[in-house]
């Protein structure tokens, strides 16, 4: 559709609206209807086309243009821009080229802006990456030039408007019946659980879906670099999210200081989205002071690699002995969970262990239930199951102070 046409109806739909006082959104669909309706050229377009450029121009005034459809389609769950005239999405786990483009590098840019200004965040040439969201959650990350050789870039990771419970993941086969009772059952105790994995492997909706499982009664505090997590079953629940400096370089505030603040507003446990840095010191310091069961989610390439990139961000933020980073990573974290996104696309849970202690100086894994691959299917999906090792837990005090033990069940714990 020419651009051209796109914008003489949208400057005089916009011509004609009264912008000292709020057109609502049917008003102002109807506006731009009669506009195309009279436009000279619209006999060339079918009816399909009008209503689809009534609405490619709606969305230009309250949506995210040409996005907008792709951000209203649940199937959709990545949208990558990597330029005014390249995005492409995924569905299904499939990649897939879009057969839309913004109409000039300037949209691009006036839309990245709406989005940043709604949660009080800036992006511009002195500070070209920033992390947002969208009102209903989906994470938004922008790089601009210079950074961005090829014009300004966007990646919006989209999450269920409901989030995804514990049910619909073992439905879906990220993880068993059984591992998953497991893990409630460890949440209820206030085991410690660290959830690590790759990029797009589905730690934040791991992490909402084990949070689902806190007690109503105690409240929670949750910290993240740029607000994902959708938990709405726990009343007492109190969202922090951190803010970068403004264009003098003033106001910054760090995941750091909110985990240090949040030990001040009563919290039984604390839910840390994701570690990245120096705030991986504060967060053990949070569950080895009285915080148990608290959560939180990183990135790594298993659950032995996870533990040695905490110790890498502690290291980052605490010029402290290997062998005292250990223990308290020892101390603080009870379970480690590893995710994956596998070749089929298809996000299983791994490797569900406990972090047991420490021999001669290593830490001492103790796995619980690991993913076992079967033979493989004609069409190339992942067949396997999440199964147990037969190991027992061997960190029990807090499973006993739960009154677990009476559930005498033959399982893991």
């Amino acid at each position: 559709m020419e651009f051209s046409i796109i914008r003489e109806i949208r400057d005089e739909v916009l011509g004609k609206l009264d912008l000292g006082t709020a057109v609502p959104d049917h008003v102002l669909y109807e506006r731009i209807e009669e506009a195309v309706l009279s436009h000279p050229s619209h006999g060339e377009f079918t009816a399909s086309a009008k209503q689809q450029l009534v609405r490619r121009i709606f969305h230009s005034f309250r949506g995210l243009d040409i996005l907008q459809p792709l951000i209203e389609d649940p199937a959709i769950t990545e949208i990558m821009v990597n330029n005014h005239e390249e995005i492409f999405y995924e569905r299904g786990g499939e990649m897939y080229l879009y057969d839309s483009r913004f109409e000039s590098k300037e949209k691009l840019e006036d839309i990245i802006q709406t989005i940043v200004g709604r949660v009080n965040r800036v992006v511009n040439e002195a500070s070209p990456i920033v992390d947002a969201r969208l009102e209903d959650g989906s994470r938004v990350n922008v790089v601009l030039p210079p950074v961005a050789l090829q014009g300004p870039t966007m990646t919006i990771r989209k999450f269920p408007e409901t989030p995804l419970t514990m049910n619909d993941l073992v439905a879906g086969g990220m993880l068993t019946a059984e591992a998953a009772e497991m893990l409630r059952k460890l949440v209820i105790a206030k085991y410690n659980i660290f959830i690590g994995g790759g990029t797009g492997s589905g730690k934040t909706t791991f992490l909402n879906a084990l949070a689902e499982w806190i007690p109503r009664n105690e409240r929670i505090i949750t910290i993240e670099d740029s607000a994902e997590l959708q938990i709405r079953t726990l009343p007492n629940l109190v969202r922090m999210e951190t803010r970068n400096a403004n264009t003098e370089g003033k106001g910054e505030i760090s995941m750091r200081d909110l985990i240090r603040t949040s030990l001040r507003m009563r919290p039984d446990r604390i839910i840390v989205g994701e570690v990245r840095g120096a705030e991986a010191f504060d967060m053990l310091a949070a569950m080895n002071t009285g915080h148990a069961g608290s959560l939180s989610t990183g990135h790594a390439n298993s659950s032995k690699d996870m533990l040695i990139r905490l110790e890498t961000m502690v290291l980052s933020g605490a010029n402290l002995p290997l062998e005292v980073i250990r223990k308290q990573i020892c101390s603080a974290i009870d379970i480690l969970v590893h995710l994956s996104k596998v070749r089929d696309r298809s996000r299983k849970v791994l490797e569900i262990c406990e972090l047991a202690g420490m021999n001669n100086g290593d830490y001492v894994l103790n796995p619980l239930f690991l993913f076992e691959e079967e033979d493989r299917s004609p069409d190339g999906k992942v067949t396997g199951k999440l199964k147990a090792t037969g190991n027992r837990l061997l960190r029990r005090e807090k499973w006993n102070m739960a009154g677990l033990h009476t559930e005498g069940s033959g399982d893991v714990c």
